[in-house]
Parts: C-alpha cells; structure tokens; sequence
C-alpha cells in the first residue's frame, strides 16, 4: 500500500504505477480540466450569445450527458433537456414538446461514433434541427457540422463533467460557470494537499472499506447519477468494484455525503468524486480509466442489429424466474432492476424495487440503454454478486431512422437483447419480465 502523502504527490506527477502501470496517465487531463476550462469560458460564452434560441436539447450517452442531466436538475432548467434513450415514447414525447426551429441540438459523444447519439442526430437532422458538437478531435462528427467544440482527449467520458461536455451546456441552463469553476479549481488545489485533502480522504474510505468487505456504495439523489457511473465503470473490472446500490443498501453499504448545499457546489462535487474515484482505483489494483467490458453488450447489439444473429430479430420475451432469482439471493448479493422502458414509467418499478429489498439485499436500478454507458462495465467486469432483472414494455409503433435500415423500437429491443446475451454469456444470474407484469 502506497503511503498516502506520497500517493498524492505520484497522482499529480501522473506515475501509472498507482494503479497497473499501463496506460493511466494518458487519461489523466481531467486535473488540470477547471483552470483549462476557465481560459475557455470567454469562447463558449461568445457562441451561446450568438445563439437564437427558446430551448436546448442534448443529445449523448453515459459520460456526455449525466453531468449535464444532474446540473439540469439541480439549478432547475426547465428549457433545457437531455435525451438519453432510444425508446421510441420518449422521443416522439421529446419531439411534440419543442418547436425544433427555435431548438438548439448539442451533440454530445467523445467518439463521434455513439450508436444512440447518432441515431438521434440523424433524426432530428432529418427534421431540420439546428445543431452544435461537443466530440473530440478525430471524431466524424466533426466533418458533418460546422459549429464543433473539442473536448480534451486525455479525459475520458466519465471524467469530463468539467470539461466542454459539461460547461457548454451549463452555459445555456443559464449557469454561472465562471463560479462553477471556481469552486471546482478550489477543490482541485486542496486535492494537492497531503494533509486536509477531501478528494484523498473521501477515497482512502471508499477503498478500506471495500479492503474491510462494504462494496456498496449509497448513490441517493439526483447527483448520485453521475456517481454512479464514475464509481461503477472505474472500478468494476477484474472481479473487483465498487457497487452503487439505493435505498437503505445493506450492511456491506458504504454511505457519504454528497456536499452540495448549493449548486454551485458541484463544481467542488465534480472534482472531489474523480479525485477520490482515482485513489479508490489505486487501493483495488485496477485501472480507473478503462472500460474493458462495456464493448460486450455493444457487439451483441450489433451482431443482432446486423443479422448476424440467427432468429427473427430482437427477442424481449419474458425469460426465466424472478420468484427463483429472488430466493437464490445471498447475503453480499446486489440486485440489479435493469430496465428498458419508457423513462416517463420509472415509477412503475417500485413494487419490484420492494420486491428486491425484501430479499436483504443492496438494490440498484438502472434505465437502458443509459446504464450500459455507466454500471454496464461493474455488471460484467465486476463481483459475481449481481442477480439482474431485465424489464421491458410496450415499444410502441417503430420510429424510423434516416439512412438506417432499423428504427428505434428495432434499436432499444436489439440492446436489451444484446445485453441479456452479454450477461447469460458471462453466466450471470438473469432473469426477463414485463413492466406489465412488476
């Protein structure tokens, strides 16, 4: 164990060998991100005034759109939306709610390459919208728009909640993100410190206590959003993770308080988590920058969306026993409400949220395909103490998608499949229902 003075002083000298010693500090820009990002505000500010617009709309998946989704709800920016979902419901709900001539798109992916978040360009392309790009350099998204803002390529999706990909858009919720940035570049000088350093010491706890056996982690509230996905894809790799879980958790569950009697405050949120994300990853041996097991879910959904896959398409039949699932549950087990339905119907999950809890064990609940951007990497990286309940619903009449030879109730019910595929491959305990049925 590195001692923790000196663990400080390697993370800030960009050593890898905090962790494995492969390729960590070529994802390690998310640092110096605030005082970069405060050089940059002056730029972004010049475009949004330029923009003639009643309303906003983000368009990404995973670490592209949860930071913005929790700033979005913290400061109350009701022209502002972000849409994570490729369910049908959702985005015909989206499209009614809008004048898309007075809307403005901000397509939001690293990669350029986001099936979901080019699926929704191609829309609402298709439909005449206006668009700006947050991508990274490289990225075809690039070549398609004119107005294109880079992100850091050093900094990975889960880590850019205080780059571009977060301080645009909170620049058109109406945000101060002069002063958001100042709380997140105060944070960052006291993440220096060997001593009073919250960062460390936030994650010197979330470590020793997965060492001591607590691998649940309390992710309440809006903020617990973007938390999870940071705790869960950093850490859930190699048999190891942290498990973000709701609800009471259980005695293996770890509970911290989320700063935040402001705002404002997630500037400092931001930083203190990924500082403290990073260390955890230091304690657990594993690389917090990779996300080796995300691509599993991705193959199969292409494979069945490409015809590879043998059968008539994406099957979403109820599959196996939940009453069964439920009563194998062991002490330690975590169980996971992996659902892809409408986000409008979340509610209706709560009679098997209860269901889950009375087995004892932690509950986590994820909406797809957002969760396979985020705790997707712990489902099959991670423990194998997770009991998953996939539940799907009524995809409604299919919501065609330009050039492409599939709409998105073809989309959603090929990565729900692709998913469930991933996970029996991996032999994790599985089972699927219809919301109809919770």
């Amino acid at each position: 164990m590195i001692e923790t003075a000196e663990l400080v002083e390697r993370i800030w000298e960009r050593d890898p060998s905090v962790w494995t010693g492969s390729d960590e500090a070529q994802w390690l820009g998310w640092l110096d991100e605030p005082s970069r990002m405060r050089e940059r505000v002056h730029e972004l500010m010049e475009f949004a005034a330029r923009v003639d617009a009643d309303e906003f709309v983000l368009l990404g998946m995973g670490g592209s759109s949860l930071a913005p989704e929790v700033m979005r709800r913290s400061f109350g920016a009701e022209r502002f939306h972000v849409l994570d979902t490729t369910h049908p419901a959702a985005i015909r709900r989206l499209e009614e709610s809008i004048d898309i001539a007075r809307t403005l798109f901000l397509a939001a992916s690293k990669s350029g390459t986001t099936i979901e978040t080019r699926s929704h360009v191609d829309y609402f392309r298709d439909r005449g919208a206006r668009f700006a790009v947050i991508t990274d350099p490289g990225s075809p998204l690039a070549e398609i728009f004119d107005d294109v803002f880079y992100g850091e390529p050093t900094i990975g999706g889960r880590y850019s909640a205080l780059s571009v990909f977060g301080i645009l858009p909170a620049i058109f919720m109406g945000i101060d993100v002069q002063r958001l940035l100042d709380r997140a570049d105060e944070m960052r000088e006291a993440c220096r410190l060997e001593e009073g350093n919250p960062g460390l010491e936030l994650g010197l706890v979330l470590g020793r206590g997965w060492q001591e056996g607590r691998d649940k982690v309390l992710v309440s509230g809006d903020f617990g959003l973007w938390v999870e996905q940071l705790l869960a894809e950093s850490t859930g790799k190699d048999g190891k993770g942290l498990v973000p879980v709701i609800g009471e958790g259980d005695d293996d569950t770890q509970m911290h308080e989320f700063r935040l009697e402001d705002p404002y405050e997630l500037g400092q949120e931001f930083f203190r988590w990924e500082f403290a994300t990073a260390v955890a990853g230091s304690i657990l041996g594993v690389n917090p920058f990779d996300q080796p097991n995300v691509q599993e879910a991705k193959d199969r959904t292409t494979a069945i969306l490409s015809g590879q896959v043998q059968g008539p398409g994406p099957q979403t039949r109820p599959e196996g026993s939940v009453d069964a699932l439920f009563a194998e549950a062991q002490p330690g087990d975590y169980i996971a409400i992996l659902a892809f339905i409408d986000p409008a119907r979340e509610g209706e999950l709560a009679p098997l949220v209860r269901r889950a809890e009375e087995t004892g064990c932690a509950v986590a609940v994820g909406l797809g395909p957002r969760y396979l951007h985020s705790t997707g990497q712990l489902h099959k990286g991670g423990p194998d103490t997770g009991v998953f309940i996939q539940v799907v619903d009524d995809l409604g009449v299919e919501l065609a998608i330009p050039g492409r030879p599939y709409g998105f109730r073809t989309l959603i019910a090929a990565q729900a499949a692709g998913d469930f595929q991933a996970l029996q491959e991996r032999g994790r305990r599985i089972a699927r229902i219809r919301l109809e049925d919770v």
